[in-house]
């Protein structure tokens, strides 16, 4: 397999350039002149399990004990007052109340029944439809059922339909008739009166509460803007790392020139270059579900024995997958769908060639460069960057976000976190049914690999100035490669 002399460069970027975001192994993480935190004691516990079931061994109980020792650590700082985690009090009022859980549910579907509704009345009283009707009772009753409904005044909305109903001109219409009546007895609007109904009650009231703790609402003009800002600093991350990986093609080239006018003449032409969005196309033969289908920053060389070739026409081979993200915590959500996406590309028949949409245009990619690609450590940390501009934590987390509520969501742990609302002291031993589960059910798995996964993606994420200075000092990193 011909490998190019700018190969060894690109190996030495990888394993040069800094890495700020790298995590220890937890058990070096954990020993401080401090106490470790109840999360970090839980961490420890998940691991110790986890190195045991690698060996084929079983957790012993001491494990065990420290795990739901930890854990109702974690539970009852949750539950403090002011400085809990608001999630999780909700996450326990939804477990408690039948009120809460009913008007939760109701919430979730509740704009769903709201566009349901409003369609249904732009059927009967559009404001257009109210245009050609004359002045007097029948318009004035179509508009305030107009206006309460987009009001979303679903307590007065019954009113308004009777009074259409009650309407001479209105009575003698079957069809609007038939309309009002399936409005006033559709589910949706029954739905949307109950929760009506139930935000008044004061439990209901403390539970919208505990969620404006959590941030904005779904939909709210906060979210959106907070999206919107997150959407804008992912772009300007991607930016940076593709300005980085523009100068590393350019620097490539260079040296790829170098070597063809010092070297043979039936040395092939070698060059790179930098697309970004790449879209995988529908003709790779695999499921696309879940799996990451497009890629961000993407690093691509070209081997061509011709130098007339056209570098339009002729295959690239994939080098380099760079994914920005504007947070430490967005990345690790995302390497599940990552690993799903090279899984993908790896289908590829590698006799084959597929054309990639680009923001630069269509780029033929040969088949057997994705069918290369692997999944196991060594080759995703030559295949993949995770690119941040994010700081580093000075005492970062080492029980990641998604598997701290999966515990804290068992039922066990509800439970005994109940029992603590109560004003009871439960038992530890109360959440032996959580350790239990993570160490046999499958669906605990990532729960139980959760720190592997942080270390992981820690390892493949950089920052984009440390990724800049590492192009810039390309010729210092690449002395004894090559």
């Amino acid at each position: 397999m011909f490998l190019p002399p700018s190969s060894s460069l690109l190996a030495a970027l990888l394993d040069g350039v800094a890495r700020r975001y790298r995590l220890p192994a937890l058990a070096g993480s954990s020993e401080s002149t401090q106490p470790a935190s109840p999360a970090t004691m839980l961490a420890l516990a998940i691991e110790q399990a986890c190195e045991a079931k690698s060996r084929g061994e079983a957790p012993d109980a001491a494990n065990a004990q420290h795990f739901t020792d930890a854990l109702a650590q974690v539970i009852r700082e949750a539950l403090r007052h002011k400085a809990g985690d608001p999630a999780f009090q909700a996450l326990l009022m939804r477990h408690r109340s039948d009120v809460v859980r009913e008007y939760a549910s109701l919430s979730a579907q509740a704009s769903h029944d709201r566009r349901q509704i409003h369609a249904t009345v732009n059927t009967i009283a559009h404001p257009a439809k109210q245009e050609r009707l004359g002045a007097g009772p029948q318009r004035d009753a179509l508009a305030r059922l107009h206006a309460s409904a987009f009001a979303d005044a679903w307590a007065q909305l019954d009113t308004a339909v009777q009074a259409c109903l009650d309407t001479t001109a209105i009575t003698h219409d079957a069809t609007l008739r038939r309309g009002l009546a399936q409005l006033r007895d559709s589910a949706e609007l029954q739905r949307l009166q109950r929760l009506h109904t139930l935000a008044s009650d004061q439990r209901v009231r403390d539970y919208q509460s505990l969620c404006e703790r959590q941030g904005p609402r779904p939909g709210s003009a906060s979210a959106i803007a907070r999206g919107a800002s997150s959407k804008q600093r992912g772009a300007e991350v991607e930016a940076l790392a593709s300005e980085s990986l523009e100068r590393l093609a350019q620097r490539l080239n260079e040296v790829e020139r170098e070597v063809k006018r010092a070297g043979r003449a039936d040395d092939p032409y070698v060059s790179y270059r930098v697309v970004n969005s790449m879209r995988v196309p529908a003709t790779i033969p695999a499921s696309h579900e879940r799996a990451k289908t497009e890629w961000d920053v993407v690093l691509l060389r070209q081997t061509r024995r011709q130098p007339s070739t056209s570098a339009d026409s002729a295959a690239w081979d994939l080098c380099l997958l760079i994914e920005a993200k504007a947070s430490v915590d967005a990345a690790t959500t995302d390497l599940p769908r990552l690993l799903r996406g090279l899984t993908l590309l790896a289908q590829a028949d590698p006799t084959l060639v597929y054309e990639f949409r680009t923001e630069q245009g269509t780029v033929r990619v040969n088949g057997a460069s994705l069918a290369a690609l692997q999944t196991d450590a060594v080759a995703l940390a030559r295949t993949v960057l995770y690119c941040c501009d994010a700081s580093a934590d000075a005492t970062p987390r080492v029980l990641s976000p998604a598997s701290r509520m999966q515990l804290l969501s068992a039922p066990a742990s509800l439970e005994f976190a109940s029992a603590l609302a109560d004003g009871h002291n439960p038992a530890c031993t109360e959440l032996e049914p959580v350790w239990r589960e993570l160490i046999e059910a499958p669906r605990w798995r990532a729960v139980l690999g959760q720190y592997s996964t942080l270390r992981q993606v820690r390892e493949l994420m950089v920052h984009t100035l440390d990724l800049r200075e590492a192009v810039d000092n390309l010729d210092n990193l690449g002395n004894g490669h090559g």
